[in-house]
């Protein structure tokens, strides 16, 4: 066998530097100089505190929990159960539904007043999906698009009467009831969108 060279054997009998352990009160603080420099951990414009750089790039989960106003959800719920149950009589009982509001027959198809049904439909399906939802940003237009039925409503309905010629009682009630209920959509709709103070 060979003999081992003299540096061979002085490298393998050399003891190895005992290893550096850091202190906690270092590796905390070059943490918090390393998230200082990133740009988290402190408080952001909303007061929200971020622990990852990717919380304060996609928003936190925590950011979209709505603050709701009272009865907000009691009211998306009516207005869902109310326009399911007009959508069903337009499509189910036309000629019915115009004779209830203009107090008189039906004198072309019933046609236009089944599309109107259908349009119903579609928008208490957007009822409906607002009531389950937590999202700020689909309540709201949920809330837009029911405003702006109710506006639309008012003005066909007063333009039908203007050129009928006639002021029943009941389309009198429902444009008294789309006002009403345009006020107490676009309030809720104006306290959703409104910012909390910071005390």
């Amino acid at each position: 066998m060979e003999a081992l060279s003299p540096s061979v054997c002085t490298m393998a009998s050399k003891p190895h530097p005992p290893l550096m352990k850091k202190h906690s009160q270092t590796d905390l603080i070059s943490r918090l100089k390393s998230r200082k420099v990133l740009g988290v951990g402190g408080e952001d414009d909303d007061g929200e505190v971020h622990r990852s750089k990717i919380s304060q790039m996609l928003g936190n989960e925590t950011k979209f929990a709505v603050r709701e106003p009272i009865g907000l959800r009691a009211w998306i719920l009516i207005s869902a159960v109310g326009f399911t149950v007009m959508a069903l009589m337009a499509l189910v009982f036309p000629n019915q539904l115009y004779e209830l509001v203009f107090e008189e027959e039906l004198s072309t198809t019933s046609v236009s007043v089944r599309l109107y049904g259908g349009a119903l439909l579609s928008l208490s399906l957007i009822m409906w999906n607002g009531l389950y939802t937590a999202e700020k940003i689909v309540i709201q237009w949920t809330l837009l698009s029911e405003a702006c039925y109710f506006a639309v409503q008012f003005l066909v309905t007063s333009v039908t009467l203007i050129e009928l010629g006639i002021l029943p009682n009941a389309a009198m009630l429902l444009l008294l009831s789309r006002i009403l209920f345009l006020a107490v959509t676009m309030s809720f709709y104006y306290h959703l969108g409104r910012r909390p103070k910071k005390i």
